[in-house]
Order: C-alpha cells, then structure tokens, then sequence
C-alpha cells in the first residue's frame, strides 16, 4: 500500500512539476522583459488578469480561444500517441469549419437545432479527418513522414478553400461565405449575462466531452494500447503483430477529425460564417499547447493558459509590445523541453524522422 502510494505521488509530481516550474521561469523571463521596458512587473501583471478573468468581457474570450486551442492540442496529442508529428490542425481546423459552414447554408430556415447543429458537426468532423486521413494514407502506404506531408497538405487545403471561397462561394463584397441558416450554437451569455459581447459559446461543452472521449480512447481501448505500443516502440509494436500503418492511418484521421470540430467554435458559435484566414494559427498553437499539456486533461489546463496569454496580451498592448507575450509562451515550451525526458525525446525523435527524409528525397 505504502509502494503503491508513493508511486502515485511519484506520477503526479512528475505530471505537475514541469509546467509549473515552466510557469515560474517564464514569470521570471517575463520580468526581466518589463523591467527592460521601464515598467513594474506588477502593474503589468496586474493589466492581464484585469483585461482576462478579472474583466467578464476578457474571461468570455479567454474560454472561446481556449475552445479552439483544446481541440487543436487534443488533435496533435492523439497523433502523437502513436509516435506521429503531425503539424497538419491548421489546414484541418479551416477545412472543418468549411465544412461546417457548407452544411449550415444548405440548410433551411428553421431547421430544429439539434440535427441542424449534429449535421454541422457531422460535417467538420468529416472534412476534417478526411485531410487527415489523406496523410495518414500516404504515411501508412507509402512511408512519406507525416511532418513533410502534413505541412504540404496544409498549404493545399487553404489555398483550396481560398480559391472556392473567392470565386464560388462568397457575399457580395465580402471574402467570407454567407450566414449560415441553421445550427448556430448559442452563446454564453444567454445564462451568464455578464459575458456580453464575447465569443464564448456552448462549444466549449462539446470540447470538455471530446477531452473525455479522447482519454477514454487512450487508457480504456484496445485501440489506444496499440497506438501507445506504436508511440513509445514500433518495432517491438511490430513484431507482436500490431499493424503500424492501419494505426498511424486512424490516429491522424481521428486526430483531423478532432481538429476539425474545432472549426464549429468560430462557424457556429463566432461568426456564423467560413473566411480565410479564421484559424489564425490555432493550429499551431495546438502543438504548444499538446507538448506542455502532455494528457488530454492537461491539454485542456495548458489551453486555458494559453488563452489567458493571448487575450492579456491585447490587455497590456499599450504597456508592452504584442511580442512579449509570444516570448513568455516560448518560454513554457522550451523549459518543457528541458526539463521533461518526453519532450526532449519526442523533439529528437522529429528532428532525426526530419532528416532522414530530406536524405531520402535527396
């Protein structure tokens, strides 16, 4: 009982003390910058919690980047459970949101919410994993490194949705789609008043449900044991007769399917629309928020601190350049890096993966 508790604690110490230590080194950096800038460190500090949960409208909008940000890190943290790099969430978040958007127009007026929301959905989900099953479908036939693939598939699906967006697709004088007709979700504000004004909606609850899913999958599934025997070795994976293509083909198609649904937050629940440029590098931002996350649960704490950082970022404008928030992300991931055995081996493993495909397309 006692070897079984102190293991506990040995687990949890090792899942909590990495970000925090991070956090901390990363106040510090940050101090050092205002002090730079001729500022307190306190007052600056101060301005972000006031402009973030200290102020309804900032809170609102730290949960609605939040949602965005829970789903683009669950969909690289599934990934890369199976050993995979994916940097493909910002082609798929774009692609499920257009996805979402076609949906939401071709349906009429006065479609009853819930299967007009469910068919939304349905579609994001769908547009989303089918970019991702098309890497995982030449990762798994032909052996192209997921990095290389996913970051060209990107540039094709926005260019793509660029295209038929400006030409087919588009209001008159606009560059978005037009409003959907059915399947918004609603805001929070409508039972919390004080939200007023932001773009928080009930998207977030479909984001807390799918961190559940997720960890479900990882920890309760035969599924998710194979592809935690891919990630952590493939050739032992192998050679117990666990199939490593069929297994990076579902991981990176449920892990564009993730990202995808991510799409709804600024479709159904933001603009009510698809335009370019809507990810905004959320999808980026994702791989941050998965590499310190590390869990689906920490995921969703690491995207609620990001968030904070991005809206108090747009609170201390005036007092500190937009940059200074941006370093004290950086900040987070590299402390991460170093500190945390798991990060450094999953950079190292992406760099060596890097190189030897650049020497075989050499």
């Amino acid at each position: 009982m006692r070897a079984r508790t102190s293991q506990i604690l040995t687990r949890v110490a090792e899942a909590v003390f990495p970000p925090l230590l991070a956090l901390l080194i990363a106040f510090v950096v940050g101090d050092v910058l205002i002090l730079a800038f001729g500022k307190s460190p306190a007052a600056v500090y101060r301005l972000l919690l006031e402009g973030t949960w200290r102020n309804p409208y900032g809170f609102g909008q730290v949960l609605y980047k939040a949602t965005t940000y829970a789903f683009t890190g669950l969909a690289f943290a599934l990934a890369r459970r199976a050993g995979l790099f994916s940097i493909g969430a910002e082609g798929q978040l774009a692609a499920g949101a257009f996805g979402a958007a076609v949906v939401g127009l071709a349906l009429p007026v006065g479609t009853p919410w819930a299967p007009a929301a469910g068919l939304c959905l349905v579609a994001a989900a769908f547009a989303g994993g089918s970019v991702g099953a098309t890497a995982g479908a030449l990762k798994a036939v032909f052996g192209e490194h997921e990095v290389i693939v996913t970051i060209m598939v990107n540039f094709i699906v926005l260019a793509a949705l660029n295209w038929v967006v400006a030409t087919r697709l588009h209001d008159p004088e606009t560059l978005h789609t037009p409003a959907i007709h059915a399947g918004a979700f609603p805001r929070l504000s409508e039972v919390w008043p004080a939200l007023h004004g932001s773009a928080a909606n009930f998207t977030i609850v479909l984001a807390v449900v799918v961190v559940g899913a997720v960890a479900a999958l990882l920890s309760l599934t035969k599924y998710g044991y194979q592809a935690t025997a891919v990630g952590l070795q493939r050739e032992a994976a192998a050679a117990a007769g666990i199939s490593l293509g069929w297994t990076w083909f579902i991981a990176l198609t449920l892990s564009g399917a993730i990202a995808g649904l991510g799409g709804a937050n600024f479709v159904l629940g933001y603009k009510g629309y698809y335009e370019d440029g809507m990810a905004g590098g959320a999808g980026f931002s994702g791989i941050a928020v998965a590499v310190v996350g590390k869990s689906p649960f920490g995921v969703l704490f690491v995207a609620l601190l990001f968030a904070t950082l991005s809206q108090g970022g747009l609170a201390i404008h005036a007092s500190m350049p937009k940059q200074f928030v941006e370093v004290l992300q950086a900040t987070v991931i590299f402390t991460m890096a170093a500190v945390t055995p798991g990060v450094r081996a999953m950079i190292a493993g992406s760099r060596v993966a890097r190189r030897a495909a650049a020497g075989e397309a050499s």
